[in-house]
This record gives structure tokens, C-alpha cells and sequence, in this order.
């Protein structure tokens, strides 16, 4: 049975499964679009095997999962795809509605921080889909995030624009995860070489992508409303990696969410080990 793997459906992943396609890895395995979050919902249920989850939910439901080893969406700094989109100045938020889109977790969590701390502003949130003007029906600032927020950032309008991962960066001189790849503990206790070659897989897509990024940006430019030159420089704004640097500005993420109480206890990170045999 081939593992069941989730695909976020935002354009900061789909260089990885581009590749994947391109490469003829997409055979060995059954994937699953959907957004982070609901792919996260999906893998808890045991309806997915691995997938890309939010980083505050993998926090969450740390018991049940593993981390795959140097695989994540993250920036050190500008990311683009994260943005508050506001009618007033950010300080100026205080007791104000702001909206915010249910496609995201961890996003969510990183605005409500980086309002308090960096703004000093606690605003009355509520959730809702991204539609930017539905939004701004009842609220003065909205957060967006993937595809949507790209939208927003290419066409700046009369609105303030603030992007989270650059605000993350300002307010702590980290780095920002904002997804990682997991996998349900029982499937890689039974599984390991299936997981073995979902991560090898996705390791070599990620050096072809690096490797071809003026190429894919082109092919990915002729069916969205993004130039080559903009995706190219999205992409190269991501980072996919989960070394030091990211640990750390993972962990620090995490202690602020504990402080605003989004999570109730901060995990060890557990990885699979790469050979996939043990489990750290």
C-alpha cells in the first residue's frame, strides 16, 4: 500500500511537487491536497500517513507524531505569503476587530505575538475565510496567508501591508517555521522504509527545485497571476530547511505562544531518524 501523503496546496509548496512530478516520485505515492491545517486534521484521523502540518500543530499534538528530519516551510525574514493587511497603523489596533483566516494555525499565532509585543495592540480577533473585502466588512485589519496574501503583497493598494516573517525577524532576530513535515508515530513505528522514501523523495525534489527555480518559476508563471521574476523571487525567500537556525526560532516561537496561551506545553522536538530504522 503506498503511503498517503498530503500536499499543501499553496504555491510555497508546489516547487517541491513539482518536482516530485517531474521526477516520476509521485508514483510511489498517494497525495492529497488540502490546506495545512486540514491536512493536519487528516493525518491526526489516520486518513493521511505524512503531510505538512501547521508548526503550532505538530506543538500540539506532539504525542502523536514525528518530525521528518530538514523538511519545513520557514523564511529568515521576508516571506511574502504571511501578511496583515491593515486599514490603520498596527499600534493603532488596540480593541479593534481584526480578521483572520481560517486556512491557517500558526499564522494566526505568530500575528496575535507580534501584535502584542511589537505593537503593544490587543485587538478583538475572529476567524473567518480569506476573502479580503468580506473581511474588511467588519474588521480593520485581516490576516492572509498563501496564495491569497501573495495576491494582496503584489498589489499593495491604499492599505498598510506588514509581512510576519519580516515583524518576526525585528522583533526577535530569528527565523520563522510556519510548517513542518510530520508523521503519525504508530505508521513510522510500522512503516520506516516507506517513510524513508517519502523523505528521500522530497529531499531530492527539494535540491532539483533549488537547482531549476528560474525554470519552474517560468512554467509556474504561465498558469498563475504571478510573473516569473515575482515567483523567483518568492521562492528564493523560502527556506526548507530545519537546521539550527530554524530549531531555535522554532522553540522561540513556540515559549510566545505558550505566553499568550495558544499552547499548553512546549514539546521535545522527535525526529525520525534518517536511516528510518530507529526512532530519536
Amino acid at each position: 500500500m503506498r503511503p498517503r501523503v498530503g500536499h499543501i496546496q499553496f504555491l510555497n509548496c508546489l516547487p517541491l511537487y513539482h518536482m516530485l512530478v517531474r521526477s516520476g516520485a509521485v508514483l510511489d505515492m498517494d497525495l492529497y491536497k488540502d490546506t495545512a491545517i486540514a491536512l493536519c486534521r487528516q493525518l491526526l484521523a489516520g486518513k493521511l500517513d505524512i503531510s505538512p502540518v501547521p508548526a503550532i500543530e505538530y506543538a500540539r499534538h506532539a504525542r502523536d507524531l514525528l518530525l521528518l528530519p530538514d523538511l519545513t516551510v520557514s523564511s529568515n525574514g521576508r516571506v511574502m505569503s504571511i501578511l496583515l493587511v491593515s486599514k490603520v497603523p498596527a499600534e493603532k489596533l488596540q480593541g479593534r476587530p481584526v480578521a483572520l483566516t481560517n486556512t491557517s494555525a500558526t499564522s494566526q499565532v505568530l500575528a496575535k505575538i507580534i501584535l502584542r509585543e511589537k505593537f503593544r495592540a490587543e485587538p478583538v480577533y475572529f476567524e473567518c475565510p480569506p476573502d479580503l473585502p468580506e473581511m474588511f466588512r467588519e474588521a480593520d485589519a485581516a490576516l492572509l496567508i498563501g496564495d491569497d496574501a501573495l495576491r494582496a503583497f503584489s498589489r499593495p493598494g491604499s492599505y498598510l501591508h506588514y509581512d510576519l516573517g519580516e515583524e518576526w525577524k525585528e522583533l526577535t532576530g530569528k527565523a520563522m517555521v510556519y510548517a513542518v513535515w510530520a508523521v503519525r508515530r504508530s505508521y513510522a513505528e510500522k512503516h520506516p522504509d516507506r517513510v524513508a522514501m517519502v523523505y528521500e523523495a522530497f529531499k531530492r525534489s527539494i535540491i532539483e527545485s533549488l537547482e531549476q527555480v528560474d525554470a519552474i518559476s517560468r512554467d509556474i508563471a504561465r498558469w498563475e497571476p504571478f510573473t516569473a521574476a515575482f515567483l523567483k523571487k518568492y521562492f528564493k525567500g523560502l527556506q526548507y530547511s530545519f537546521g539550527p537556525e530554524y530549531r531555535a526560532g522554532f522553540r522561540a516561537y513556540l515559549a510566545r505562544a505558550k505566553k499568550i496561551g495558544a499552547l499548553d506545553r512546549i514539546p521535545k522536538l522527535e525526529f525520525v531518524r534518517r536511516d528510518a530504522k530507529k526512532l530519536s
